[in-house]
């Protein structure tokens, strides 16, 4: 019996080492085809749309080590907001000022970053928000209004004027790394594919390749949890096939 349950464990042990080394060649294979930054960009706004100020601290100072700015995770801090509401995008500053005072206390001195450009006073918002939806759509022409839009005009509005505009005009960021970001905070949140499945696609019209996108989920579902990376895998491979058409 004795040699029974010593062969049982032993069994389990190897089983548990196995996973593990399965979980870090996923991070490392990930880590190959994201930079670092990118890396971080995903974690980071994961876990602050998730609410997991633990993981999101660790993520905070991983991606300062990684070579992100102050200013630069401000500002993804900054944009959760309008995917996963001022709660959490607030949890998250704070939860920075605390890493940053942690740090400070150390000795540590980070970089800041640039400020973002002051937007032009007469800039069109509507328009510019109507083009930047339009980019990320993989669209030249901006489209006439359709279904949500002509429903609910005022949150066209918002999205165009605010989100798209006010926000996405910010150059702290790029287009890319606020897609990255955005993919990242949508993954982590459960009933929100038809938004995911936007953005998915959106990274890549925007730069993202079909490799980078796979290394995502793998980062998604090694690092903020399996269930969170099955459905952004599966919502990518629609993304994939939807394109491939």
């Amino acid at each position: 019996m004795q040699r029974k349950i010593t062969a049982f464990l032993a069994v389990l042990w190897v089983f548990m080492l196995s996973f593990v080394a399965i979980l870090e060649a996923q991070k490392m294979g990930a880590h190959q085809v994201l930079s670092a930054q990118q890396h971080r960009i995903i974690l980071i706004a994961a876990f602050t749309a998730n609410g997991d100020l633990e993981k999101l601290k660790t993520a905070l100072h991983a991606g300062l080590e990684a070579g992100l700015t102050v200013n630069e995770i401000k500002e993804i801090l900054v944009q959760m907001y309008a995917y996963a509401g001022f709660p959490r995008s607030l949890n998250g500053i704070h939860t920075f000022m605390a890493v940053m005072d942690e740090r400070h206390a150390k000795g540590i001195t980070d970089a800041m970053g640039k400020d973002a450009s002051p937007v032009p006073a007469d800039m069109n918002k509507d328009a510019y928000g109507a083009k930047v939806r339009a980019k990320l759509a993989g669209q030249e022409d901006i489209p006439p209004p359709s279904g949500y839009q002509l429903f609910t005009p005022v949150i066209d509005t918002f999205l165009k004027e605010h989100l798209f505009a006010d926000i996405f005009a910010r150059d702290t960021l790029d287009v890319l790394s606020r897609e990255i970001a955005t993919v990242g905070a949508l993954s982590s949140l459960e009933g929100v594919n038809p938004m995911l499945r936007f953005h998915m696609g959106a990274a890549m019209n925007v730069g993202l390749t079909e490799n980078q996108a796979k290394a995502l989920v793998a980062v998604i579902g090694a690092e903020v949890g399996t269930k969170a990376g099955d459905n952004a895998g599966e919502v990518l491979q629609q993304v994939l096939d939807s394109r491939a058409k």
